[in-house]
């Protein structure tokens, strides 16, 4: 005999025959406790207000499905917020109502929705307790059957057939529930015009030079060293006065400078470089973060949002991380005051690579 040292409990080895019988484990040491205690069961049910008053039972079913009906509601209310407070103004009060009406017209969708499913399955959904019993992997034709026949219990102990009007209420509160977000993610491109075809194109055209940003001061080939790395923007940029920033976003280009003879250029890209200086989309093609480190020694600039690199001794091509792609070239050239300027736009979208798909 044995004793448990917290509790004093006597513990006998399982290799007795009685011990045999109760674990039916493999061979070896086991303790057995012979004091254990038995399976108390459920305690007593006991029945809601809804389960034993019809009335409290209807008003309850009224209570659910009206909360749902508010969430309908309410994404209808984010919509129309969003359409009849327009903000194209720049008006600070017109951004703040816009987003506050918005925003108590999402919360009462999702609220609604909430407190609606929590109430149902509190008052109407069957609240008697059971045991779930789980079976190995690998189910007999009889334990799927089995399950079928748990979800068709569940289905009737929720309530969810049967009760058509709160089911219909609940189906048209989620359908009507993401429309707000569809609305306002829309909004956010040019509505006269696809972003696919926007981000095709950018401000850079034959004869553009390149400036440096944010100066804006038109870069000379002389003034580019080996090792170098500059940060350009198309020059007459920094005088636009209305979507300034949306042009720089697709536009930006890192321009660097390496030996001649480390650049491994393609036959048909031979002209698109001058004296060694070469110049790149800074827009990543994974996601479209700023690709702003470069490494000079290796001749590796680094997104520093997912760790993406390119090789620029090899056009840009992807040697580490999640971008798919090669960052865009831009063919540049020299005038004849000594200038930078680009020989076309980019031959390709810039930006992350799913733009690409038609």
């Amino acid at each position: 005999m044995a004793q448990d040292d917290h509790s004093g409990t006597e513990l006998a080895a399982a290799d007795s025959s009685h011990a045999a019988q109760e674990f039916a484990g493999p061979t070896g040491t086991a303790v057995i406790p012979y004091d254990a205690f038995e399976n108390p069961g459920f305690a007593p049910h006991r029945p809601r207000v809804t389960d034993e008053d019809p009335k409290r039972e209807k008003r309850a079913q009224r209570t659910v499905y009206t909360l749902f009906y508010l969430s309908i509601l309410g994404s209808v209310w984010a919509i129309a917020a969003y359409i009849l407070i327009p903000i194209e103004s720049n008006d600070v009060d017109a951004v703040r109502l816009n987003n506050m009406f918005i925003g108590l017209g999402a919360t009462l969708a999702l609220l609604g929705i909430g407190f609606g499913a929590v109430h149902w399955g509190k008052s109407l959904m069957t609240s008697a307790e059971s045991i779930d019993i789980r079976h190995p992997i690998g189910s007999t034709e009889a334990t799927k059957q089995g399950a079928v026949e748990v979800f068709r219990q569940a289905d009737e102990e929720s309530g969810f057939s049967r009760r058509s009007v709160i089911r219909n209420s609940l189906i048209g509160a989620l359908l009507a529930f993401p429309l707000p977000a569809v609305v306002l993610f829309r909004g956010l491109a040019p509505q006269n015009q696809l972003p696919v075809e926007l981000l095709s194109h950018t401000m850079w055209a034959k004869g553009t030079r390149l400036a440096l940003d944010p100066s804006g001061v038109p870069i000379k080939a002389a003034d580019v060293t080996i090792g170098s790395a500059f940060h350009v923007i198309p020059e007459g940029l920094a005088e636009l006065e209305h979507g300034k920033l949306e042009e720089k976003a697709k536009a930006a280009v890192l321009l660097m400078r390496l030996e001649p003879s480390e650049l491994n250029q393609a036959p048909d890209r031979v002209t698109w470089s001058y004296d060694g200086i070469v110049a790149y989309s800074k827009i990543c093609t994974h996601v479209g973060c700023p690709v702003a480190l470069y490494e000079q020694h290796t001749h590796h600039l680094l997104c520093p949002c997912h760790q993406s690199q390119f090789d620029v001794a090899n056009h840009c091509e992807v040697i580490f991380g999640p971008a798919k792609r090669p960052l865009p070239q831009l063919p540049i050239a020299v005038d004849d005051e000594g200038y930078l300027i680009a020989q076309s736009d980019f031959t390709e979208p810039v930006g992350p690579s799913f733009w690409e798909r038609n």
